[in-house]
């Protein structure tokens, strides 16, 4: 029999007579794959539960749940159990306009990029707010450092960015930076890569693996990127005891209800906004003001302040987003509530 706690599980709440804690370690449209003390199982979701007027939220991969088995098919699922920590991003649809959630209850986030023609210092920005707003720790992962010269320069440009964060240059063909990598991976801790097409998350998580378990794309000429290779997101336990998610490539990065990663990401720009002579100061042309002399003296870049200020108005927008959904729900809960009454009434006539 599995014991779940090797895969992070500790107990919340009471378990329901009949039911089994579990863990998603992998999501397909309606249907999930999961992880619990019988072994690896699919699920579904229990409509009664996750589509009533109190319902429940819809697990993502590295969620636990508790589940009902059903013999000769597909377990139950009934309950959500609560996050320890979540990561989202604006659902990158055009036409979503809300949350998408990429994994559940993880320790560390390994923010990918790769040093050769992807990278860029304002992508890593995007990552490590979101990343701080879901309460696990971020880790900047610079791969593919044998591909270029000049990498120390860039490695420079990062740790200016990721104040407290750790900074680790990688090559995963030759294991270049990997025994940094492994001091985050202890039994039981689980990890979510994150990062473009392309970065090299698969051979990492190969390196990692000691065998070939993820295909990995050549690296075309024309751009020097590694085609995609990850489908979906994925949870697998690694040699080491630790669990990884892995991720497909993200094309975009949008805020979504990013406060909090955005003071912590930003917060020597929200420091000196307190240090102004006027409260009401716009930061343009005002006397006194601290951003104005942060920028003269070189001590902010005003390419920070501009990637602090557009993820401050993504941030508001997504926030105003997530309020007018929650009416929205709230006023269909009313309205369905108020149906019902009626038509007991109705009845009852």
């Amino acid at each position: 029999m599995l014991d779940l706690k090797t895969y992070g599980y500790t107990e919340t709440q009471p378990q329901p007579d009949g039911l089994l804690p579990a863990r998603i370690t992998a999501a397909h449209k309606e249907r999930y794959e999961l992880v619990s003390q019988r072994g690896t199982a699919f699920g579904r979701l229990k409509t009664s539960a996750y589509h009533s007027p109190e319902p429940q939220i819809f697990p993502t991969v590295g969620d636990f749940v508790f589940i009902k088995e059903v013999e000769g098919g597909d377990c139950q699922i009934v309950e959500t159990l609560p996050r320890r920590t979540y990561f989202a991003r604006l659902d990158p649809n055009p036409n979503g306009g809300t949350q998408q959630a990429v994994a559940a209850n993880i320790d560390y986030v390994f923010i990918m990029t790769s040093l050769n023609r992807d990278f860029s210092v304002g992508r890593v920005e995007r990552y490590l707010v979101l990343a701080r707003q879901s309460g696990a720790t971020p880790i900047v992962i610079l791969t593919k450092a044998d591909l270029v010269a000049d990498a120390d320069m860039m490695v420079s440009q990062v740790k200016a960015i990721a104040q407290d964060i750790d900074v680790v240059p990688i090559c995963a063909l030759d294991g270049t930076g990997l025994d940094r990598i492994m001091e985050y991976l202890s039994p039981e801790k689980t990890v979510v890569f994150l990062g473009m097409s392309g970065v090299g998350k698969s051979s990492l998580l190969n390196a990692l693996m000691g065998k070939e378990i993820m295909a990995v794309g050549d690296i075309r000429e024309d751009d020097s990127r590694g085609r995609h290779t990850t489908t979906h997101r994925q949870l697998l336990m690694l040699p080491s005891g630790a669990m990884v998610v892995d991720t497909p490539g993200m094309r975009s990065i949008g805020m979504w209800g990013a406060s909090d990663g955005l003071s912590e990401t930003y917060a020597d720009i929200e420091a000196l906004l307190t240090k102004c002579r006027f409260s009401d100061c716009r930061h343009e042309t005002e006397p006194g003001c601290a951003v104005l002399e942060a920028i003269e003296n070189g001590e902010l870049s005003v390419s920070r302040l501009r990637s602090y200020y557009t993820m401050q108005r993504e941030s508001a927008y997504s926030e105003k987003r997530a309020d007018y959904l929650r009416k929205k729900q709230e006023w269909g809960k009313s309205i369905e509530k108020y149906n019902r009454r009626h038509y007991k009434n109705e009845q009852h006539e």
